[in-house]
């Protein structure tokens, strides 16, 4: 299997190398070389590997989950966790933080339904960031106090 990968990463790699020279002369109008070839297959050469990638860094990962009990267990409270801080958020965002017709003067065409899932955003951004700021003091006050 290890041969198999190595002898496509080449090919791969060749390919890539090749589409390079391909490429056009940077002097080139720019609706010429959005639509050349070789880009465009660089393009899909790139969206086909990094979609392996994810669905492989996924199996993986599933597969890891499920292999044992504690992992699952594990993984429920991070969800849930996760899913309390953003409850947590939501009800933190008033949807007022931005004057909807100031918005519409900007030519942003916005809700308050929308700024309240913006403010959330920002909320469950400061709440991790607390989150783990308190976890590393944590971690640090407790490995100073517990010396072994």
């Amino acid at each position: 299997m290890n041969k198999i990968v190595k002898i496509i990463l080449i090919v791969v790699g060749l390919a890539g190398a090749a589409l390079w020279f391909m490429l056009p002369e940077r002097d080139a109008p720019v609706g010429e070389a959005t639509q050349n070839a070789a880009l465009n297959a660089m393009f899909w050469i790139t969206y086909i590997l990094l979609g392996i990638a994810a669905i492989v860094a996924l199996a993986f990962s599933l597969i890891h989950l499920f292999s044992d009990p504690a992992s699952i267990k594990k993984t429920v409270f991070v969800v849930v966790g996760f899913l309390l801080v953003v409850a947590i958020a939501y009800v933190l965002a008033d949807g007022t933080d931005v004057s909807v017709p100031e918005m519409a003067d900007r030519g942003i065409e916005t809700s308050e339904s929308t700024i309240k899932k913006i403010g959330t955003g920002i909320n469950v951004f400061w709440i991790l960031t607390i989150i783990a700021v308190g976890a590393m003091i944590w971690g640090g006050v407790r490995k100073t106090i517990i010396k072994k």
